[in-house]
């Protein structure tokens, strides 16, 4: 879809997920949108942003500004990558194609889920040699587990994102309420029927019996029994750092520090797995208190707009991630719709440092905020 005078793409967020509503089927849509149970989490992640106010500093030479940041080697243009998205082919048919390609052109690293539409290798290619990480849903099937994390080093990922915040499914209302579970179609299971040690698993090829392949796949997503001894397991079978993903307890900050960890994501999985969980600002000053700069701290889970980013900074964070706004735009427009929305995303961001009397990352700290 391109942008017309009659209809030209949106900017805000709230006209993105409005247009999204508009062209996506109503299970696919609430997926992307929904949250566990009252969703009361996804409220309280927007209510967190807006708790802080800033105080901008005047009188300061604003005319060149950077917002580079640099993590595990490689320095991108702004603090902020692309969350990992499950099954983008249900909101676009080119799916983590399109918003990788987007996130290639400018620079911005793609975090692509272990549950994609479309398989690690050929997201890889479509990026060149363009930034990019895997996030890792880890099967409890340990050979395949192992097979994942080798292909995704052999394809040029670069960091490895463990979600931790996901040891069953969530209770997400909407999608009971509309029979609506994309995986048992079989949607978002490339990365396993194109894995060799999956594939050694199934009688006969995931072409000639599907189903079987779905059902394979559903034996092994899940993975509750997982605890801190399991770590080491990564080690073993990559080379490449590795962040946990769905921090929110200072004390598992810590254990993270403690068993190896090369960095955290303060996150609540966007809302989608706990109703009433804390916010993940709410908690980042503490993860930062107790982490002390040992190792960055991301976050994700509420980010919208510029000033969201300067506070999640402000408050320590070494960059965020952003996920539904550009899954809304890769609904709208495809790639074309992704690459507006990070584009929007970091003019915002460079006009709200100029505005704030900042000049680089490094001078972003808490004298910048009070609390409402």
């Amino acid at each position: 879809m391109n942008e017309t005078k009659e209809q030209p793409l949106p900017v805000s967020f709230e006209e993105w997920e409005s247009r999204a509503r508009g062209v996506l089927a109503k299970g696919p849509f609430d997926y992307i949108a929904g949250g566990a149970g009252a969703e009361e989490t996804i409220r309280r992640n927007r209510e967190a942003f807006r708790s802080w106010r800033i105080q901008p500093f005047m009188l300061r030479d604003v005319s060149t500004r950077d917002a580079r940041v640099t993590l595990f080697g490689q320095t991108f243009p702004a603090p902020i990558l692309l969350a990992p998205l499950s099954i983008q082919g249900i909101a676009h048919p080119q799916g983590e194609l399109a918003s990788a390609r987007a996130a290639a052109a400018l620079g911005v690293p793609f975090t692509i889920s272990t549950v994609s539409s479309r398989p690690l290798e050929e997201v890889a290619a479509a990026m060149g040699r363009a930034p990019r990480w895997f996030q890792f849903f880890w099967p409890n099937a340990p050979d395949v587990a192992a097979s994942l994390l080798r292909r995704a080093e052999a394809a040029g990922y670069s960091a490895v994102v463990v979600t931790l915040d996901l040891p069953v499914y969530g209770w997400r209302e909407r999608d009971v309420r509309n029979a609506y579970n994309p995986f048992l179609k079989g949607e978002g299971i490339a990365n396993f029927v194109t894995d060799p040690v999956f594939r050694s698993k199934l009688k006969k090829p995931p072409e000639e019996d599907w189903n079987a392949a779905i059902a394979l796949f559903g034996s092994m997503f899940f993975h509750p029994g997982l605890t801190w001894r399991d770590l080491p397991f990564l080690r073993r079978h990559t080379r490449l750092p590795f962040l946990l993903k769905g921090i929110l307890q200072p004390r598992d900050a810590e254990l993270a520090v403690q068993h190896g960890a090369d960095g955290i994501i303060v996150s609540n999985h966007g809302g989608r797995q706990v109703d009433g969980e804390v916010a993940a600002l709410d908690v980042l000053p503490d993860i930062i208190d107790i982490v002390r700069g040992r190792i960055p701290v991301l976050m994700d889970s509420g980010v919208r707009g510029g000033a969201d980013v300067i506070k999640a900074i402000a408050l320590g964070a070494t960059a965020v991630l952003i996920g539904r706004p550009y899954i809304y735009g890769l609904a709208v427009a495809g790639e074309e719709g992704v690459r507006r929305v990070i584009e929007n995303l970091l003019t915002d961001l460079h006009l709200t440092m100029a505005n704030c009397g900042i000049r680089s990352l490094a001078e972003l700290n808490r004298s910048l905020l009070t609390r409402r």
